[in-house]
């Protein structure tokens, strides 16, 4: 019971000591306030991104996975990249009627190329659209939906129908008030038919993702050929099985390219978690840079904290004098002064939060950049807070109970 009422007692005195001089307790905590701010926005932006991510950025779902040439995932390095050009072959039409047969362990599995080719309709143009080959079951295996229309079917892709499904910014574009269904748009020229428009999906970093066009693979590749550019896409058969379902396809295609054991993989195979692990390296890097920035401002939040705290045990000698002549402890006056240079600190990392996270609602409307505050990086930024102000008034307290009250009392307030 004494302990609370001391420890009501220095949190009193402590906002005594805030609103007494609003300017100094504003410079005092500055460091604080920084240093949590600019955590909670880095935090912030972390995470919205890895959310982000997760999400949207990757369409292959959280069960789902993709055979291709080669990817390069993380820095660029062009050395790398011609090596991997000449080890692996592209990935053949043959190799996935292979794996379609054989694979066990996969409910869905398709083929999709894409080149970015112009699109125009009546007397409007778009340059740089993606057109994508994709298997009938190409919207199950992209977890892309539709907004209106159908999608085509297995007998327009054996038949190489000219039918387009087509993505929200091509419906903005050239059928802002109505319906495309049934309208023809031309694809380098050629005729095809609009059968389906697919939902909005956003932007990633500013850049659209729906300035898409997918038509049957089997007319892309009388349009472009098969030989090379594709990939296999494929969903196991629940998330358990994700990655038997990924050593099943390994084993098979490497048996069908005839590799020994001792061979390496002449080709990739990429999930979303593959992704997610790739961005979390780059933000390493990020989050490495951001603590040694919190960390400075932190050591400088806490020396003027300490050195405040310094000031206010000169300043309460005599006061002090008199608490312990009445009986108070030497631990009732340590607990005093520390827990009232903690609710310093964390009355700034409080501040430090506010602000933070109206930046991130006015970055996360303003900017391309997806930000999140995590509810984690809010608790660890008061706690850090807070624990600078224990950690640096450590000794202004044990100064302030040390003091002989006799000493003390002869002090003039």
């Amino acid at each position: 019971m004494q302990s609370r009422a001391s420890f009501i007692e220095a949190v009193v005195v402590a906002l005594a000591s805030l609103r007494s001089s609003k300017l100094r307790s504003f410079l005092t905590l500055l460091g604080i306030i920084l240093s949590t701010t600019t955590l909670i926005v880095v935090m912030s932006v972390i995470h919205g991104m890895d959310v982000y991510i997760a999400k949207n950025v990757s369409d292959m779902g959280v069960d789902g996975f993709r055979v291709l040439r080669f990817a390069l995932l993380g820095e660029w390095d062009p050395k790398k990249y011609l090596e991997l050009k000449r080890k692996n072959p592209p990935i053949r039409k043959e190799e996935f009627e292979f794996l379609k047969a054989n694979v066990t362990l996969c409910r869905e599995i398709g083929l999709t190329a894409d080149r970015w080719r112009a699109v125009s309709y009546k007397d409007k143009q778009l340059e740089r659209v993606n057109i994508v080959g994709g298997s009938p079951n190409h919207l199950v295996i992209t977890n892309i939906e539709i907004a209106s229309g159908r999608f085509f079917s297995e007998g327009e892709n054996r038949n190489r129908r000219a039918v387009a499904f087509i993505g929200n910014d091509l419906r903005e574009e050239f059928f802002p008030d109505v319906d495309p269904i049934g309208k023809t748009i031309r694809i380098d020229g050629r005729p095809f038919r609009v059968i389906g428009v697919a939902k909005a999906l956003g932007s990633v970093f500013g850049q659209s993702r729906d300035g898409f066009v997918i038509i049957p693979i089997e007319t892309y590749f009388k349009m472009y050929s098969s030989r090379s550019g594709m990939e296999i896409a494929a969903l196991a058969v629940d998330r358990g099985h994700l990655y038997q379902a990924q050593d099943e396809v390994r084993m098979l295609l490497r048996a069908y390219r005839q590799l020994k054991p001792s061979q390496e993989d002449n080709f990739m195979i990429l999930n979303s978690e593959a992704l997610v692990e790739t961005w979390d390296q780059m933000t390493g890097v990020i989050a490495a840079a951001a603590v040694g920035v919190v960390s400075v401002f932190m050591v400088v939040g806490g020396v003027v904290i300490m050195n405040i705290m310094l000031a206010a045990v000169t300043e309460r000698t005599h006061e002090i004098g008199i608490r312990k002549s009445v009986g108070a402890r030497r631990q009732d006056i340590l607990n005093q002064f520390l827990v009232e240079s903690a609710f310093l600190a964390a009355s700034g990392g409080l501040i430090g939060v506010i602000v933070a996270v109206a930046l991130t609602i006015i970055g996360d409307s303003a900017t391309p950049i997806p930000m999140s505050v995590p509810v984690y990086a809010v608790v660890t930024g008061v706690a850090l807070s807070a624990a600078v102000g224990l950690f640096f008034g450590i000794y202004p307290a044990q100064r302030a109970a040390k003091l002989d009250p006799i000493e003390a009392l002869r002090v003039e307030r």
